[in-house]
């Protein structure tokens, strides 16, 4: 019995060649370029994110994601003198937070980094995670006053492709004009392109509304298993305000800016729930309710990502879209191009 390619993960590849990797951003911001495609007519539009009003099909709502990247990576040494690396990805309940460490550490090992911080392991997850409780001092910290100091001591996560350390400009690049609320460990991507005088274009025209995902490491996790539907799809904490709420359950039509928007309305659509943890995935057998366009970067092959934005297209017409991107020398990424499905 022949399979069904959409649930295979290798059906979600593709070949990106390396130079299309974006690692830094084009200025300004809008002056990236955008692909529209319109899926009444399958029409393809090259054009640039400046000129992204253009294209928003009229009394459509407009969702973005006001989470606020941290400074979630630490360099530090542990007991030994060793170097070791640290990554925060989301706090727990009690002052506990998850993190990745690079390196082997047992429980109970203390981390050592500047200003005092101490991270003391006190758990080892089985997907490879660690769970830790930091101190300054000897005080143990809360949320708020951990983020305070990774401000001071702590750098911006760039994607593993990027393959190079974080320089003081991505602290502002790779963080949205409209970040409020900390937590995330990536960036919601698509809302990288916006200028100050195009969100404020945006919201004139347009109903403007936000609710928070924050973004895990996850994210970026490849998909492992052979048939899609077994991928443990990770989990990430989510808030929608009341006005946001109403609008889902009205019948405007809504364009969600980015993949985390998408799932956290899509999530809400099936659940109901306004705020906790959302492990959506959404797929070509598992389709959106309620998103009706999408703005989004071009992602990596079998991720998570890309399956979405082929749970709006089908996955041939992704495919075919990327390779067309690709020809057109297309930027790939978090820092990359966008594209626009209406």
């Amino acid at each position: 019995m022949m399979r069904n390619r959409d649930l295979l993960t290798d059906a979600y590849d593709y070949t990106l060649p390396k130079e299309l990797i974006a690692t830094t951003p084009v200025t300004p911001a809008d002056s990236a370029r955008l692909l529209v495609y319109n899926r009444a007519d399958e029409t393809i539009t090259h054009t640039t994110f400046r000129n992204l009003l253009e294209f928003i099909p009229e009394g459509s709502a407009i969702f973005l994601n006001d989470t606020r990247v941290i400074k979630a990576r630490l360099f530090g040494q542990k007991p030994s003198g060793g170097k070791v690396e640290l990554l925060v990805i989301k706090p727990l309940a009690d002052n506990r937070f998850v993190a990745m460490i690079k390196g082997r550490v047992k429980v109970g090992t203390l981390l050592q980094f500047q200003q005092n911080l101490e991270a003391k392991v006190v758990e080892l997850s089985s997907d490879g995670s660690r769970i830790v409780e930091f101190f300054q001092n000897g005080k143990q910290l809360n949320f708020e006053e951990l983020i305070t100091i990774l401000e001071e001591i702590g750098h911006i996560p760039l994607p593993p492709y990027m393959n190079r350390e974080d320089t003081k400009e991505d602290a502002k690049n790779y963080q949205t004009l409209f970040a409020q609320k900390s937590g995330s460990v990536a960036a919601p991507t698509a809302s990288l392109h916006f200028t100050p005088e195009l969100l404020k274009q945006l919201k004139s025209e347009f109903p403007t509304y936000t609710l928070t995902l924050h973004v895990g490491a996850g994210t970026f996790k490849p998909v492992e298993v052979e048939e899609i539907t077994k991928h443990p799809m990770h989990s990430e904490y989510y808030n929608i305000p009341k006005d946001a709420q109403e609008l889902i359950e009205s019948d405007q039509k809504i364009l969600a800016v980015g993949t985390t928007v998408t799932r956290t309305i899509e999530y809400f659509a099936r659940t109901k729930e306004p705020n906790g943890e959302c492990d959506l995935f959404l797929h070509p057998h598992n389709k959106p309710l309620r998103v009706d366009y999408l703005l989004t970067n071009f992602h990596l092959p079998k991720s998570t990502l890309i399956m979405l934005v082929s749970a709006f297209l089908g996955r041939d017409k992704t495919l075919k879209l990327y390779n067309e991107a690709i020809k057109k020398g297309y930027r790939f990424y978090s820092y990359g191009d966008a594209m626009l499905i209406i």
